[in-house]
């Protein structure tokens, strides 16, 4: 038998001192190196003035050890970043600013690299590329017109508000279309007093400055019916009753609780006779980004300029992106289904398959409710519809699907905005299709730097119904381009009476269209259409189960591919 030597203890005892002192010395390397770092942190935030509480240097320290070898550079742009960021609010930095700036690096360093990878790697569209936002998560911002700012609002909100939610919905709404026509120089009150100065100057008067004047004034305010057949107009200061029955009007449809600018005099009888009437003039978007100092509206996150040109490149080179966006598919209607699989295997079959499907309700030919008792059975029409999409393996793997609710479909009410569809119906479906989304009504997608807004309503024939007088034809008769104009300018999706289309108080602010996104989806049961105005691209993808209709949209170029079958 071989004996085996082992080493004398004290040869072990040596043997571990050196193993220890080997590991302390790396141990002192890298707390020297972490030192060093930490010191450069601090000196260079006070050289701006800013000092750091221990949680933000900690966040700062762990975004810059994921670089080894180019700490400084990292550094160097974190820091760059964080202080040009608008949430400081203060000399001392805490945890949340410096947290919020290196999620959005790393979030679009993870979306560039990722769209890079996946293109190269399956040679099909990027998917990390596009952001879905929800509806109820959309930041809701307040203006103040004393300091001329918006301020984010703090706290959760209330599904259920008070009485106080509904006055604040009409002001906020007003308040925002104020100051964006505060900065119209056809609406901005004259430099100097002069009689030069006033010609073609509009300016805005408060419709409590009415009493007692003569001649004529401008107003903006809310259409409103406070008696029966009956008028006013509403501002902030006060109301005046109106007549429009000569108005010489705008295009858009004019309904109750629109926001309009009108001019016109006061007649003996305390009547302002309205001679024009129009919508507040829209703004450029990139004049409203100006204005918002850095806040984000839209939810999809805040990019720097440097960001945000690195995105736009890469949107650039994202030539073969395309969205498929179908309305009202009917699970129960076996022709409708069949006609949906003839649209898949289309796309199964192309060179590049599309990046995004949108699948907006209605998901049933039945309106879901309380006369509705056959959730069980759409359940099941959910799996299907899984097993229809599982069964083209390309658009499986490669393809996101989102699901948007429609205004028959399932949910706590037709209130808006609609939540997702319920989990109990969607469950089969998610099964078969892992990485589909169940988002809101509306809904906001950010692709690279494009914001798109999504909306499944029947809003062409409710606003149509609910106009006040028929709308000009001067420059157009399609009742589509009347209905883009209307939303637009009133920057809201659904500028309706709260009688006709109720809304969530807390939660009108995510109807809002301010800034103007690059484009706005109407999913609507009428006709298809697709309209370009004052640069924002608008659509209707028409209804698939009434005439089998639908739209591929290329968000690169923004071209808008009319389809049926």
């Amino acid at each position: 038998m071989k004996k085996v030597n082992f080493p004398a203890k004290s040869d072990r005892c040596k043997s571990q001192r050196k193993k220890s002192e080997g590991e302390r010395e790396r141990e002192r390397e890298m707390d020297s190196g972490t030192m060093m770092i930490r010191k450069k942190v601090q000196r260079k935030c006070k050289i701006r003035g800013y000092t750091l509480k221990v949680d933000a240097l900690d966040e700062i320290l762990s975004f810059v050890n994921r670089f080894q070898g180019a700490e400084d550079d990292a550094l160097d742009l974190l820091l760059d970043h964080l202080l040009d960021h608008d949430s400081l609010k203060s000399s001392i930095i805490d945890r949340e600013p410096v947290h919020r700036v290196v999620a959005l690096l790393l979030e679009a360093e993870a979306a560039v690299d990722g769209d890079e990878v996946d293109n190269e790697a399956t040679g099909g569209p990027s998917s990390s590329a596009i952001r879905v936002v929800d509806a109820f998560f959309v930041p809701k911002f307040r203006y103040d017109p004393i300091k001329k700012i918006f301020y984010e609002h703090s706290g959760s909100l209330a599904i259920h508000g008070e009485a106080s939610a509904k006055a604040a919905l009409y002001r906020d709404r007003f308040l925002l279309l104020f100051q964006r026509l505060a900065r119209d120089h056809h609406f901005s009150k004259p430099a100097f007093d002069t009689e030069i100065s006033h010609v073609g100057s509009c300016e805005i008067s408060p419709i409590q400055s009415l009493v007692g004047q003569t001649g004529r004034r401008w107003v903006m305010g809310v259409i409103s019916q406070l008696e029966d057949g009956h008028y006013y107009l509403e501002d902030l200061t006060a109301s005046v009753e109106i007549n429009l029955s000569n108005a010489k009007i705008t295009t858009g449809f004019f309904s109750e609780n629109t926001i309009v600018v009108a001019e016109g005099e006061m007649l003996l009888e305390g009547i302002f006779q309205v001679i024009t009437c129009g919508f507040p003039p829209l703004e450029d978007r990139d004049k409203s980004l100006k204005s918002l100092a850095g806040h984000d509206f839209f939810g999809g996150g805040i990019l720097t300029k440097e960001e945000t040109l690195r995105l736009a490149e890469f949107e650039k080179r994202a030539v073969n992106d395309m969205f498929v966006i179908l309305s009202d598919i009917w699970l129960d209607n076996e022709e409708v289904m069949g006609k949906l699989e003839i649209v898949l295997d289309g796309f199964e079959s192309v060179e590049v398959v599309p990046s995004l499907f949108v699948f907006m309700g209605n998901f049933c030919s039945h309106p879901c409710n309380l006369s509705f008792h056959s959730f069980s059975s759409l359940r099941s029409q959910f799996g299907k519809l899984g097993q229809l999409i599982a069964a083209h393996p390309r658009l499986k793997e490669h393809s996101r699907f989102l699901f948007i609710p429609g205004p028959d479909d399932a949910g706590p009410s037709t209130v808006l905005p609609r939540c997702a569809l319920p989990k109990y119906l969607t469950e089969e479906l998610q099964k078969h299709i892992p990485n589909a989304i169940f988002s809101s009504n509306p809904c906001r997608i950010k692709f690279y730097t494009q914001e798109i807004v999504f909306f499944r309503q029947d809003l062409l024939y409710r606003m149509r119904r609910s106009c006040l007088m028929p709308p000009s034809m001067e420059e157009t008769t399609d009742p589509f381009q009347h209905l883009v104009a209307t939303i637009t300018h009133q920057s809201h999706l659904c500028p309706l009476p709260l009688i006709v289309q109720p809304i969530i108080w807390n939660y009108d602010h995510c109807l809002y269209l301010y800034p103007t996104p690059h484009t706005i989806v109407l999913g609507d049961k009428s006709e298809q259409k697709a309209f370009k105005y004052t640069g924002i691209t608008c659509f209707n993808p028409g209804s698939f189960s009434n005439d089998y209709t639908f739209v591929a949209y290329r968000p690169c170029t923004q071209e808008v591919e009319l389809s049926a079958l």
